[in-house]
């Protein structure tokens, strides 16, 4: 049979070969009852309106269509051999789906057209091999973040700014049911007795979820994109995140194994920042990464990548940072990368950091380079150990020689807001000196931030370090008076 589809008529197409053995006995009496072949069907009646219309216009949103939706993949999910499908070409698993669904469009008279119906085919092959409604969302290189707030309600962040979207859930089992799709993909659970969440997409895109009972009006899920194009220093430059100068300078550092920290608060460019580093180590070394979630993007040959585990249901099996922290030591790492410290692995990131493992990373939440020491020395203190607030800021002073501090402005832009330097303890301070510093100089009528990047006039100590490794940088870098 030949399947047609305008806005009222649809004619019933054949069963696809591969899918008619498994999906006769839930389709076949709706097809036996269709016309022969070469009969129109009579021209159905128009749909009702819906009493709202989405913003964006796409019928597909409508309540009718996004239940059909669901139902559909319910059925198909126990009809069909996933793993067989799997195992075929994707043009050939949407063409077996979109003869499927022109019957199912049949049996339901759903008037929709040739267009509308390959957006249907889309959505049916989202639900089946991807993530449903967010699949759109997940292939929108413009956004970053993906915030959901229960099963009505999904934001999107595209260039700092937050602004709603379209895009909704069938109902709470429903986004459940994606939640929990990505979960299990990583080996790990949420449910009433462990409500909160920490996990990644294939692609590495960060994500938490939370639900009920800590969730109260639904399920919470907050997704990080990861970057298909990771930025390296020469994007961030390009988009005004920091100046030349400041780029070549922390490159050096990196390149002559001078140990920093990325600092900066949620959001602010962490880890795009520590990936854009990372790409001055020599490919001689061999890095070690520790993370919650595997995010980081290391394009070196010997990487060895570890990320924590959660406790099993018998509240066995955890598997914290500090833990591969300690295990990393024994696994000759030339650096060591923490994806981020929050804990007590700060005791032995220091550690690692003052006994042959110079040139390791790690990022930290803090406003400022004095808070990010003051949140070093606290959590070193979760550690347990019976130090002194003197031998604590000893350790770090000696262990760490540069901060660079980040932030997410009111505009939505991140910048490098200072690159600060350890040069020692003094009567059990930690002194630092910026070698560079962002200046905020007001706000333009559009809310857009305005400022300036500006030298100190401080040559930073570590030169020397440079100077040794046969790096040179112009002393004209560093004058107060020279624009950058």
């Amino acid at each position: 049979m030949v399947g047609r589809f305008s806005t009222h008529r649809v004619a019933a197409p054949a069963l696809a070969p591969a899918l008619a053995p498994a999906l006769a006995p839930a389709l076949l009496p709706a097809v036996e009852e269709a016309p022969s072949d070469g009969v129109v069907l009579p021209a159905l009646p128009e749909p009702a309106p819906e009493p709202v219309a989405p913003p964006s216009g796409n019928p597909l949103l409508t309540e009718k269509l996004l239940d059909a939706k669901v139902r559909l993949h319910r059925r198909l999910i126990e009809e069909i051999n996933l793993s067989a499908l799997e195992k075929l070409p994707e043009d050939e698993i949407r063409a077996h789906i979109q003869q499927l669904v022109g019957q199912y469009v049949l049996t339901e008279r759903l008037a929709l057209n040739a267009h509308e119906l390959g957006d249907f085919v889309s959505e049916i092959l989202d639900e089946m091999t991807g993530l449903g409604p967010l699949e759109p969302l997940l292939k929108d290189a413009s956004v970053n973040d993906i915030l959901i707030n229960g099963h009505e309600c999904v934001y999107v962040e595209r260039l700092g700014i937050l602004e709603p979207t379209s895009v909704r859930f069938k109902d709470e089992a429903h986004l459940l049911r994606i939640v929990n799709k990505i979960v299990s993909a990583v080996g790990r659970r949420v449910d009433e007795s462990h409500p909160i969440c920490d996990a990644r997409l294939l692609d590495g895109s960060r994500v938490n979820v939370a639900v009920r009972p800590v969730a109260i009006d639904g399920p919470l899920v907050s997704i990080r994109k990861f970057s298909k194009k990771p930025f390296n220093l020469n994007k961030l430059v390009d988009i005004g995140a920091l100046r030349p100068q400041m780029a070549e300078l922390l490159a050096a550092a990196v390149r002559a194994r001078v140990t920093l920290i990325v600092s900066g608060g949620t959001g602010s460019g962490k880890t795009t920042m520590l990936n854009a580093l990372s790409a001055f180590i020599s490919d001689k070394e061999r890095l070690l990464t520790i993370e919650d979630a595997a995010e980081l993007q290391l394009q070196q040959p010997h990487v060895g990548r570890m990320e924590t585990r959660p406790p099993s249901i018998e509240g066995k099996g955890e598997v914290r940072q500090r833990d591969l922290v300690k295990n990393a030591l024994r696994m000759r790492p030339d650096r060591v990368i923490l994806g981020e410290c929050r804990g007590e692995e700060a005791f032995d990131m220091l550690q690692a950091m003052n006994t042959g493992h110079e040139g390791s990373m790690s990022t930290v939440h803090a406003n400022t380079p004095r808070d990010a020491i003051s949140r070093l020395e606290q959590m070193i203190g979760m550690a347990g150990f019976p130090m002194t607030v003197a031998s604590i800021r000893g350790q770090i002073a000696a262990a760490i020689r540069i901060i660079v501090q980040l932030s997410r402005l009111s505009d939505g832009k991140r910048r490098v807001m200072s690159i600060a330097e350890i040069t020692g303890l003094e009567s059990d301070v930690v002194q630092m000196q910026d070698i560079y510093r962002f200046v905020r100089t007001g706000t333009a009528p559009d809310g857009t931030v305005q400022g300036h990047f500006q030298a100190t006039g401080v040559r930073p100590r570590f030169l020397h370090d440079l100077v040794a490794m046969g790096i040179k940088i112009p002393g004209t870098y560093f004058d107060p008076s020279q624009p950058l």
